[in-house]
């Protein structure tokens, strides 16, 4: 069974399935975090949905790419939690799967290139507190040993 995290889910609201990859990105004791303006301003782990046809491991590669300008390398994938919530740049209510990485940043090849995201580093215990995912948080807090 996978963990859950968030919004209750409301009985008879039509959820539309999206799978997600995510990563955390530590270097030395921080972390590297996106900071995503619109529909409202909030870090975030870098990642984002799977397109039809992608693996998970390309759709992490571009995410990250595209949220944080930076390349990784050596993935791992750590574990998965589910949310259902409001999207509203897609305007849709959505059951997310989302499968978080651990992923070593080797570059940066320049800024985002999606619009309205910034990269950010963060020291480890303050990313556990600000990033605007519950489930976010706590696997950057079981991650760096935060409990």
């Amino acid at each position: 069974m996978i963990r859950r995290y968030g919004e209750t889910v409301e009985n008879g609201r039509t959820y539309v399935f999206r799978p997600g990859v995510y990563a955390i990105l530590p270097r030395g004791e921080s972390l590297l975090l996106t900071h995503q303006t619109e529909p409202h301003p909030e870090f975030q782990l870098p990642g984002g949905g799977i397109d039809p046809g992608e693996s998970p491991l390309r759709a992490l590669h571009r995410e990250v790419l595209e949220e944080t300008g930076w390349r990784i390398a050596e993935p791992r994938r750590i574990g998965a939690f589910r949310r259902f919530t409001y999207m509203p740049e897609y305007r849709i209510w959505a059951e997310k799967v989302c499968t978080i990485y651990v992923a070593r940043p080797v570059s940066r090849h320049g800024d985002p290139h999606e619009a309205g995201h910034s990269a950010h580093w963060v020291p480890a215990p303050l990313a556990a507190g600000i990033l605007g995912s519950e489930g976010d948080r706590a696997f950057t807090a079981d991650y760096f040993g935060l409990g």
